[in-house]
């Protein structure tokens, strides 16, 4: 699988990966690896996770340049994308700011 994959993020963990020269969640920390979407999940993990959160960033994710592993792995009742290691910046082709609707929820793609 090569196709784009995202992981949403906030506008200041954004700010320092970008002064670090790398990304890292601290999912990477607590579970040792960063979780991402495929464009079919980004909608309902913005909602499961970022319901009502205004200014999410959705990077989107070029595979073939990232220098960590990716693994597609169950969760959810389906696989789901996992980067186990940091992201390296240049594996990230776009930086989409994302907004809720009225009550709080995202439609994505819009």
């Amino acid at each position: 699988m090569n196709q784009t994959i995202y992981h949403i993020t906030l506008p200041e963990r954004w700010q320092e990966a970008r002064a670090a020269g790398e990304y890292a969640a601290d999912s990477l920390l607590s579970e040792g690896f960063i979780h991402c979407s495929t464009v079919a999940q980004v909608a309902r993990s913005l909602n499961r996770f970022y319901r009502g959160v205004s200014g999410v960033l959705l990077l989107a994710i070029d595979p073939a340049l990232l220098r960590s592993e990716l693994k597609y792995e169950p969760a959810h009742g389906e696989l789901f994308p996992h980067i186990y290691g940091r992201l390296n910046l240049d594996a990230v082709t776009g930086v989409e700011p994302l907004k809720p609707d009225a009550d709080g929820a995202y439609q994505y793609p819009a």
